[in-house]
């Protein structure tokens, strides 16, 4: 350990008045996100998922920000400078880089939002025919758009914020190398995912059956909320009751709600 640390140069957003058009984010539904690891197995493709490294420096800045260069701007400490890229911290941050990231993703990936989710992106493709000794892949980018490939079917392509990119996809890996060239990935690590919007993520096989399914379970979303208020409850003193319960529910044993006929 060399005790290295992580600084970043943040705004201070509590400080701003920001109009409510531009502080909304691009935060997928759970149900939308369900249905996507349904449509992979029914069209039996592959999910991979990505997380895109300091995002928000990426995206201009939607309002007029000036400050004061202090000692970390080195030679122009003093002066009154004008801000150009996104920082982390102000109000408009999620809203500036959803409306970046979408662009990209329709003009540079052919992808089109949804109706029902705007964060669910969508583009027509076609299933590309293994030959022998290939893989099945094309290594041109972009959807196959030739029919004669195979069935047509829909690539999905999900967004929260800037922490989850879901790919549902034959060819999942093409759109990760996409947004790659364009993007920092963290880590440069990418593929199925493991968790996602705080659960655990895995895939199985219906037993007697080739069909490769996800599962969605919540262990971890509960894990890490019961931490989050043990901590809570330390910074004052105080400690999340333990011990064995007499049963499993949060209701009487006794609670029997369709034998109440008192008036509502």
């Amino acid at each position: 350990m060399d005790f290295t640390r992580k600084a970043r140069f943040v705004a201070g957003g509590h400080t701003t008045d920001t109009p409510t058009s531009l502080t909304f984010s691009s935060v997928v539904s759970r149900d939308s996100v369900k249905i996507a690891f349904l449509i992979a197995a029914l069209n039996e493709v592959d999910v991979m998922a990505c997380d895109i490294g300091n995002a928000y420096l990426n995206a201009p800045c939607r309002e007029k920000i000036w400050f004061e260069a202090g000692p970390e701007c080195g030679e122009i400490q003093g002066k009154v400078c004008k801000l150009v890229r996104i920082l982390y911290g102000l109000k408009s941050s999620g809203a500036a880089w959803r409306a970046m990231f979408s662009t990209f993703i329709q003009e540079k990936l052919g992808f089109t939002p949804t109706r029902i989710d705007p964060y669910v992106y969508l583009r027509k493709s076609y299933k590309v025919k293994p030959e022998a000794g290939t893989s099945g892949t094309s290594s041109e980018l972009g959807p196959n758009t030739s029919s004669s490939a195979g069935d047509a079917y829909y690539e999905f392509l999900l967004v929260y914020v800037d922490d989850d990119v879901l790919a549902v996809s034959q060819r999942p890996k093409e759109i990760m190398e996409a947004i790659g060239k364009e993007f920092e990935i963290k880590n440069n690590d990418y593929g199925p995912p493991s968790i996602y919007l705080g659960a655990g993520v895995s895939q199985f096989t219906i037993p007697g059956s080739d069909v490769k399914c996800w599962s969605m379970e919540s262990q971890k979303y509960v894990k890490s909320a019961i931490q989050t208020v043990e901590d809570l409850l330390a910074e004052d003193g105080r400690e999340l009751k333990g011990g064995k319960r007499s049963h499993a529910g949060p209701l009487p044993t006794n609670y029997q709600p369709e034998l109440d006929t008192t008036r509502e």
